[in-house]
């Protein structure tokens, strides 16, 4: 390798070491090994035109178009021309991420979950630093100022986080950058031949000033580590959010008397992680008069504000807390209506600026600096106030209304459902039109409204899975409508941005689902009952709760009589067959040309491809294959764990709420388990017992108390599927896996690695293609004519 070749590969290596102090922002480390790929193909194209020789402003915007076609290819590949080439609609959608992740850094603590805006963050601030660090130590052959954007990551990192890991980042960047500055000294030196050093020119002078240009370098570099340690000591400390100290909240008040606003912070804090959490923990403890708590939903906040893209809250004014509440909006006198008092007991770790009441109420007793958003009827703290610890006593209405009345419902104002059924012309048009195909036949906005209900809780095929991303850009509920898998917050937004296609005011509630009741009276609301549902207005009932998600909540009892019964045969489902034939006459439409038509050469199905005369034919097709082998190239070292990680998803996701279904699950789980132990280097052993397989894991594995334990609950649930008469029902098996999968995760980063991109279990893929074929062959066998066979001696 050439001088310049190391020096490269040496400006690639800083640059990854020194985004290793990113690590602790977020919760997962895989974006560093998609950082450290592109970063190798960016290097890589930078050396190729340096071969050639390009100039040098030639050789870094050629690096900058590769890194620009790299993040299409990762990030907005859907949108993309060939899945490579950026157009507009790809530049787009990389700006919705970088907003949508933008978001997530003023929103999320340390260590943030990495979403798809984070992450297009992370990688791409690297491959900015690469680019600035290889066009000045390489292409411009000065690797001292180099270490000024190496230096300016690292203090961003250090800025941020306060782990106590630091220093080991530190030790990492700066061992790069002295790296880089040895590997330019030695490539000066090189160009000069073989140095010798001559005779001293005078007393004191020494022969060795031929290395003058490395203790320069080293001069330079001992000032930027030391810059580097001075600079994350002497800024200020950040704790909440990524960027800001008071984002950790989902909002604040402001003001005095009458004035003030509450500001359009994204809710959706911890909704997602509070659902994945390993163990759940009670945030409320409630005392209630009422007999029925499938309905005492808590709500937190509505959000009313649709930009394409999420939903958030608008900015609204607040006053001061009012002794009675007003009335809810659009509730009609002929509305059957109770009231139930209500005592909230919030944890001592429960910290929320916004507090959670059943809805809609009619008073609340609390102290402390609270304001009323008049709007939403929700109460958020003023000047730091927040629920923990907190005891309040809310009055509330349960309201009833009848389907009657609600298919009876007059259409609101004008103003009204011009400010709750605005949608952006961003909206992708699968959305209205799904809409329209769902409630096809529907009389009325309730029954419209009962019918998108029915489909995402019913017949629409639909999963909840909470380990799916919440997922960001202008077609995330696009991408939700076709894998139909998702959790709440997937359901809540369809529905509501669909509902006001069909000219229904719609919006998201963001709370809790009804919690648990116990034994000495009181109802218990974990973590875990964190949920979003929209509301759907209606003249003269108000906002209206509707429940599309699946397996969650309780569905209201005013939209129970239309709803299908799952357990009758001939469930009426979307129609699939409608676009058939239009799909096949607008294709040979748009691939005839009229040069084609011209020379009747349109009646095949293949006319496009017809060469011409005088023509080689099409030659678009080399540029597809050569797309194709990049991603081929980008995919195979990446498929074990991507078929690892994809296989977990399956195993732990939902199962069928039947005996035989949660048998099914706890079997997945366990061999997610033990396959997760055979990554970590336990491989299984099929002649012990569920018992026996559980204890050596512990032991080999080196598991504290809490995951071992979890080891033996799913062996328990194994043995009763595997032995037991009537097996009982495990719950939270799934959660206890993944405990396990932390416990084992704790070996070591090395280990971690290897299970992650070299899962030794993906062997299975070789045996299941082994029996398969073992099992063809027998088929063939078995229907093959058996030729009898000739006597000995028999002539023929």
């Amino acid at each position: 390798m050439s001088g310049r070749g190391r020096l490269a590969v040496c400006a690639a290596a800083a640059t990854l070491l020194a985004s290793c102090a990113l690590l602790p922002l977020v919760d997962k480390s895989i974006w560093l090994v998609q950082a450290a790929f592109l970063v190798a193909v960016q290097t890589g194209v930078g050396a190729a035109t340096r071969r050639v020789p390009l100039a040098r402003p030639l050789t870094i915007a050629a690096q900058a178009l590769v890194t620009l076609m790299l993040l299409t290819l990762f990030f907005a590949r859907e949108y993309a021309v060939l899945g490579l080439v950026p157009g507009p609609d790809a530049v787009q959608h990389l700006g919705d991420l970088l907003r949508q992740g933008s978001q997530d850094v003023n929103t999320y603590a340390i260590p943030a979950p990495l979403s798809d805006g984070i992450r297009l963050m992370l990688i791409g601030g690297v491959l900015l630093i690469g680019l600035l660090v290889d066009a000045l130590a390489v292409t411009f052959r000065s690797a001292a100022p180099a270490g000024l954007p190496l230096l300016a990551m690292y203090s961003v990192a250090a800025g941020l986080s306060d782990g106590g890991t630091d220093w080991l980042w530190f030790l990492a960047a700066a061992g790069g950058y002295l790296m880089l500055l040895r590997a330019e000294g030695r490539d000066r030196l090189s160009q000069w031949g073989r140095v010798f050093a001559g005779a001293p020119r005078g007393p004191g002078e020494k022969a060795a000033d031929a290395v003058a240009p490395v203790r320069t370098g080293r001069r330079i570099g001992a000032v930027a580590l030391g810059a580097a340690l001075v600079v994350p000591l002497v800024l200020p400390s950040m704790h909440g959010g990524l960027l800001d100290s008071t984002a950790g909240g989902v909002g604040s008040g402001n003001g005095n008397g009458n004035g003030g606003t509450i500001s359009a912070v994204n809710p959706l804090v911890s909704l997602h992680d509070s659902l994945n959490v390993e163990q759940d923990r009670q945030v409320l403890s409630l005392r209630t008069s009422t007999d029925d708590i499938s309905d005492l939903y808590l709500r937190i906040v509505s959000l009313d504000d649709f930009d394409g893209v999420t939903w958030k809250p608008s900015q609204r004014h607040v006053v001061d807390v009012p002794d009675t509440f007003p009335a809810p909006v659009g509730l009609s006198p002929d509305v059957k209506r109770t009231t139930v008092k209500t005592t909230v007991s919030a944890a001592d770790w429960y910290a929320q600026d916004w507090l959670p009441m059943p809805y809609p109420p009619s008073g609340v007793r609390i102290g402390g600096k609270w304001r009323y958003e008049p709007a939403g009827m929700t109460l958020v703290g003023d000047h730091g106030q927040n629920t923990q610890g907190a005891t309040y006593q809310v009055t509330s209405l349960e309201v009833r209304p009848t389907a009657k009345q609600l298919a009876e419902a007059p259409p609101a104002s004008d103003t009204f459902n011009a400010e709750f059924t605005d949608v952006p012309d961003t909206l992708p048009p699968v959305v209205a039109a799904t809409a329209r195909k769902v409630t096809s036949g529907a009389a009325t906005s309730y029954d419209a409204a009962v019918k998108l209900q029915d489909y995402f809780a019913v017949s629409g095929g639909f999963q909840y899975d909470t380990r799916v991303s919440v997922g960001t850009g202008r077609d995330a509920i696009a991408h939700f409508l076709e894998k139909k898998q998702g959790f709440c917050i997937h359901y809540a937004f369809a529905m509501a941005a669909m509902a006001r296609t069909l000219n229904i005011p719609a919006r998201v509630a963001v709370g809790f689902a009804p919690g648990t009741a116990t034994a000495d009276g009181t109802v218990s609301v974990g973590l875990r009952d964190a949920h979003a549902w929209p509301e759907l207005y209606f003249q003269g009932v108000g906002w209206t709760r509707f429940e599309p998600t699946p397996t969650r909540g309780t569905t209201p009892s005013y939209t129970r009589s239309n709803t299908p019964d799952p357990s009758q045969p001939n469930q009426p489902r979307p129609s699939t067959t409608a676009s058939a034939e239009p799909s096949a006459a607008a294709s040979r439409s748009e691939n005839c040309t009229a040069q084609l038509r011209k020379q009747d050469l349109c009646s095949g199905a293949s006319a496009q491809a017809v060469p011409l005369p005088g023509d080689d034919g099409p030659q678009w097709w080399r540029f597809v294959l050569w797309a194709l082998a990049v991603l081929v190239c980008a995919a195979v070292p990446l498929a074990p764990m991507a078929w690892r990680l994809r296989l977990r998803v399956v195993r732990l996701g939902g199962h069928a709420r039947t005996g035989e279904g949660a048998a099914a699950h706890t079997m997945a789980g366990w061999r997610e388990l033990t396959d997760t132990a055979w990554d970590f280097g336990i491989p299984p052993d099929d002649s012990l017992t569920p018992r026996g397989a559980a204890a050596r894991i512990v032991r080999l594995g080196q598991l504290d108390e809490a995951a071992a334990a979890a080891v033996h609950r799913v062996a328990d649930a194994v043995e009763q599927v595997l032995y037991a008469p009537r097996p009982r029902p495990a719950s939270g098996l799934a959660a206890d896996v993944r405990q396990v999968i932390a416990g084992l995760g704790k070996a070591g980063r090395r280990a971690r690695l290897r299970a992650l991109l070299a899962p030794r279990s993906t062997v299975r893929v070789l045996w299941a293609a082994q029996a398969r074929w073992a099992a063809l062959r027998a088929r063939v066998a078995a229907v093959r004519p058996t030729l009898p066979r000739r006597p000995s001696g028999q002539r023929g």
